[in-house]
């Protein structure tokens, strides 16, 4: 079946390359310039070229030089508007045609915001960047907005500020100086990009303001180069972070994969109103700031972003009703990694840790439960971003290593691994071909594990399934949550002492435990009864959860004290927090992991400041969280 959220006519006649030319208008806040397709025939007969669009102004059309007649389309409200392209006559399939669309990005350009200069670190230049995924570049560019068309492409960028794509840059170096050399804001300086592997029309991204390039070292016999941008105000933050990480997370991936395919893995911090942890670019992973703990404990975010160069960027969903094939194999993976660099122990406690995660999504749909699947079956023009939560990473992930454990453990599973991606690299796949190419291969190399296992596996119930429990559920490793689940005990027993001050509770508590068990520790309380008000401001100010940089901790604490008898006094730090004007309080702004639940409790203790809050600083969130966020306060 067609991917139901374009309007492209992808299957009859497919694009296979898109050169860009673009000049960012600061003053206008728009991208100007035109997208020249190389689509293919698929089909005989084909008389028009459809692609998606959403708030693009078109100008002008060309088919093979010549002007081209052309209509856009009546707007829908997910899809956006298709551009249709009259050819001069019906086309046979396998004839080759180029397609150049002259147009601009409008004000309401879901995929791009504009931040003003006080929104950025340095408070000097404005900057831009983009979120494209699931169907948001058709705001960007006029083409074919489907995972299932997978393009190479090019560009040339003038700008007053330095640009970054998602591809390999040509001009300038990247190592050189900044912004060639040139004066930055006021000079302009044309960027040059190529990115020579197919990739989904989501992937395609570009940010721009005053960063600089800091790389990582060189692994010896390796092709590939890593490195990071970001502000002048946190590169030497941002390379400390990620540095020691990236480059051992790379040569492990390869192991358990096959060998990088896009020659260059850099990473982008950008300011706080980015959306999510990171995104998977190719070539340029974009991050969010909140990543800068300070003490590496957050880089795990960079092996899930690298693991989808394989799982996503490579072997990509069809549509978004297969989105787990993306996030739930990169999150076993990146747990694989985790295994190789550092034990089973840490595998199972990582998926320990995000189980919460999945139970508070599962709850979020209990209205919805038709979201709670892993397949998604999504009707024509139903909005992907609705679904969007954990369930795919943490449901997916838990059914893979279901399937792992079922049919002898990594030393089976790793090999089929290697073959699925060799399989299906650079191909875009639905659930039904990934479980026909699992029988396959064990048809083939271990047959008696297809009668044995993969026969008894109630699949439907995986693809299908509703409600809060996992079809299968088994016991993790806890041996590195114990201690956790121990002062969570201490804490939940001394509810019966009016003065908690008086049992002995001290910062060395938690002193040897790292993030992800701190995090442990604060998840069992959350599902524990709430404790009283002098109980939870004890809790952060001993800890130092009040006050931390790190926002997994800070988000945790702030998630329990809501709940709790402590919510009227603490809404209004919270609130502060949460949009965080600043930028000194590690603040979460725009990513929608944090700033989302945030929301949500807020309004359950005071509705009023909840909407508030949001009103105030609206514009300085994102496009895609503004909309979510408006959805979970009830303003629209």
């Amino acid at each position: 079946m067609p991917d139901p959220t374009t309007q492209s006519n992808y299957l009859a006649i497919a694009s296979q390359h898109v050169d860009l030319v673009w000049e960012l208008d600061w003053t206008k806040k728009a991208i100007t310039g035109h997208a020249t397709h190389s689509a293919i025939v698929n089909e005989d007969g084909v008389q028009e070229f459809i692609v998606d669009t959403l708030f693009l102004d078109i100008h002008k059309v060309e088919v093979e030089g010549e002007s081209a007649p052309f209509t856009v389309g009546k707007h829908h409200e997910v899809m956006g508007s298709p551009l249709r392209i009259s050819l001069k006559h019906p086309q046979s399939a396998g004839t080759k045609l180029s397609i150049r669309i002259v147009y601009e990005t409008t004000k309401d350009c879901t995929a791009l915001q504009w931040l003003d200069k006080e929104q950025t670190a340095g408070r000097l230049f404005p900057y831009l960047f983009s979120q494209c995924q699931p169907i948001h570049a058709r705001s960007l560019v006029p083409l074919q907005d489907s995972p299932s068309v997978k393009i190479t492409w090019a560009a040339s960028v003038t700008s007053v500020l330095p640009v970054l794509l998602s591809a390999i840059r040509v001009s300038p170096p990247s190592t050189g100086p900044a912004h060639d050399g040139k004066e930055i804001g006021k000079e302009s300086v044309v960027y040059t990009y190529k990115q020579p592997v197919p990739i989904p029309s989501y992937l395609i991204a570009i940010a721009s303001g005053n960063v600089r390039y800091k790389p990582f070292e060189t692994v010896p016999g390796k092709d590939w180069t890593t490195g990071v941008w970001a502000e002048p105000e946190v590169i030497d933050a941002a390379h400390w972070e990620f540095c020691e990480d990236t480059p051992k997370f790379m040569i492990e991936a390869e192991k358990l994969a096959i060998p990088y395919k896009f020659g260059v893995y850099e990473m982008v911090v950008l300011p706080p109103s980015f959306p999510y942890g990171g995104m998977e670019n190719a070539c340029l992973t974009f991050l969010t700031p909140t990543l800068l703990s300070g003490d590496r404990a957050l880089v795990d975010v960079v092996a899930h972003e690298l693991q989808h160069s394989w799982f996503g960027n490579g072997v990509t969903q069809a549509d978004s009703s297969h989105f787990w094939l993306n996030e739930g194999w990169t999150t076993y993976m990146e747990r694989m990694l985790l295994r190789v660099l550092h034990g089973q122990e840490e595998r199972d406690f990582s998926f320990l840790m995000d189980f919460k995660s999945l139970q508070d999504s599962l709850k979020q749909y209990e209205d919805r439960p038709k979201y709670q699947r892993l397949v998604i079956d999504f009707e024509y023009g139903e909005d992907p971003d609705d679904a969007y939560s954990k369930i795919p990473y943490e449901k997916g992930s838990n059914f893979i290593y279901y399937l792992e454990r079922s049919l002898g453990g990594p030393e089976v599973f790793l090999p089929y691994v290697k073959d699925y991606v060799s399989t299906y690299i650079g191909k875009s796949i639905n659930t039904f071909q990934w479980k026909d190419h699992l029988f396959s291969y064990f048809k083939q190399h271990n047959p008696s594990l297809v009668a044995d296992v993969l026969d008894k596996i109630d699949w439907n119930a995986w693809f299908y399934g509703e409600g809060l429990k996992l079809p299968e559920e088994y016991a993790f490793d806890t041996t590195l949550a114990e201690e956790a689940f121990a002062l969570a005990a201490r804490w939940d027993t001394s509810r019966l002492v009016a003065d908690p001050s008086t049992v002995g509770f001290q910062k060395s508590d938690v002193e040897a435990f790292n993030t992800n068990q701190k995090i442990v520790f604060l998840e069992r309380l959350q599902v524990l009864a709430p404790l009283p008000k002098a109980h939870i401001d004890l809790l952060g100010d001993v800890y130092g959860f009040r006050s931390t940089l790190n926002v997994e901790l800070r988000f945790r604490y702030y998630e329990l004290a809501l709940a709790s008898p402590a919510g009227p006094s603490i809404k209004e730090e919270v609130a502060e927090w949460v949009v965080d004007e600043k930028f000194e309080s590690g603040g979460v702004k725009g990513r929608m992991k944090f700033c989302r639940p945030t929301f949500r409790g807020l309004k359950k203790v005071d509705e009023g400041l909840a909407k508030k809050t949001f009103e105030s600083s609206r514009e300085r969130f994102h496009p895609i969280a503004r909309r979510l966020i408006q959805k979970d306060l009830g303003l629209i």
